[in-house]
């Protein structure tokens, strides 16, 4: 036991190295340009001003967005999500997979998930003993259940979900901006440098290596915040963009995708003027997500119960009420387009007067998981 946690904890410390490497170069590149450059190599005062001025806004936005990064604890499901006592003993002395999944399925009804594992199980953390909800899956690096956890970031030392995403987009995005303006203002003082137009061995030093740093830094955060631009676009998380969340009628790739602008607002919120601040804005609970509404009929939509036939268990796909829209789910799918779907269910005759929607009528949620479910 004790040299397991001894091993822990010096994994635990080890994990804040990139984390201490990323502070110290920011350090120094703060003193290179505000001392080596602005103060002991630009002659002109209005130009150190407006350098200074810049440099010290780009600086505060990625300090900021860099800190709720890595500080903003990961969102974990609710207790709702976990075995009730009796349940969770019988899912214990249970030793046949089959049996288990019949304890999950009983549970289960009354939660609102609607995606699951590549064999139509539900999705079930054994380390965490919780049923996991759509979009959660179970963090290896952290050792716990992370809502809408898109990757597990070594450079901040944190999971990136649903708690900080947008923290980590604005991190990328202001890292870059600083990059860029470190890049595009001491290009000119790095030429003259490199060609011995200016005097220094000191202030040389800086300047040059602090321009190789910003380029290097550059190419590097591009890729990855155009990459996750477009995740944001798409609605899906890094998990989901290489293993598609299993549904009803099988995978979608674009089972959460509600357009551009409503995927957007998921993760940036309503209000604008927020959206550029490290400020937790993002719309819903993580637990529950709206999805697109790929079929309305009502057979093809129906959620899954257990039904036990002899030792196998199999799922029905008996018209079951489900519960209304969730205030994030109404929210983001809009009065217009669910006032859409509910008169293509009703054609269909799908819906009758004073029932709840069915389940292909609500918006379905979707989970991946890190070890291995789909």
């Amino acid at each position: 036991m004790a040299p397991t946690h001894v091993l822990r904890c010096c994994q635990r410390g080890l994990s804040w190295i990139p984390v201490v490497f990323i502070a110290l170069v920011v350090c120094w590149s703060y003193y290179a340009y505000v001392v080596e450059l602005c103060i002991f190599t630009i002659p002109s005062r209005a130009e150190q001003i407006f350098y200074l001025i810049f440099f010290h806004l780009s600086f505060t936005m990625f300090v900021w967005s860099y800190w709720k990064t890595i500080f903003t604890k990961p969102a974990n499901p609710s207790k709702e999500f976990c075995l009730p006592k009796v349940e969770k003993e019988c899912y214990e002395k249970e030793a046949r997979p089959e049996s288990q999944q019949e304890i999950l399925w009983r549970v289960a009804t009354s939660l609102p998930l609607y995606t699951r594992t590549g064999t139509g199980g539900i999705r079930y953390c054994d380390r965490c003993q919780v049923i996991k909800p759509d979009r959660c899956h179970h963090c290896s690096a952290c050792d716990t259940c992370v809502l809408k956890m898109d990757h597990h970031c070594p450079w901040v030392n944190n999971c990136v979900g649903f708690s900080n995403y947008k923290f980590f987009i604005l991190f990328l995005a202001y890292s870059l901006a600083y990059c860029l303006f470190i890049a595009a203002t001491v290009l000119q003082y790095f030429i003259k440098f490199w060609t011995n137009e200016l005097d220094g061995t000191h202030a040389k030093f800086h300047v040059l290596f602090l321009f190789f740093v910003a380029a290097m830094f550059c190419i590097s955060i591009l890729s990855l915040f155009s990459y996750h631009l477009w995740l944001v676009g798409k609605n899906r998380s890094t998990i989901e963009a290489f293993r598609a969340p299993v549904f009803r009628s099988g995978s979608d790739k674009n089972g959460f995708s509600l357009g551009f602008r409503k995927n957007i607002a998921q993760v940036f919120g309503d209000q604008k003027k927020y959206w550029l601040l490290p400020v937790f804005t993002s719309q819903g609970d993580g637990l529950t997500f709206p999805t697109r509404l790929v079929n309305a009929d009502a057979e093809q939509c129906a959620p899954l119960l257990p039904l036990k036939l002899g030792c196998c268990v199999f799922c029905s796909t008996a018209d079951v009420p489900a519960g209304p829209f969730s205030d994030s789910q109404n929210h983001l799918l809009g009065d217009e387009q669910r006032g859409h779907n509910m008169e293509d269910s009703l054609a269909d005759g799908a819906l009758e007067s004073g029932d709840h929607a069915p389940f292909g009528l609500t918006a379905e949620t979707c989970t991946i998981s890190m070890d291995g479910e789909s």
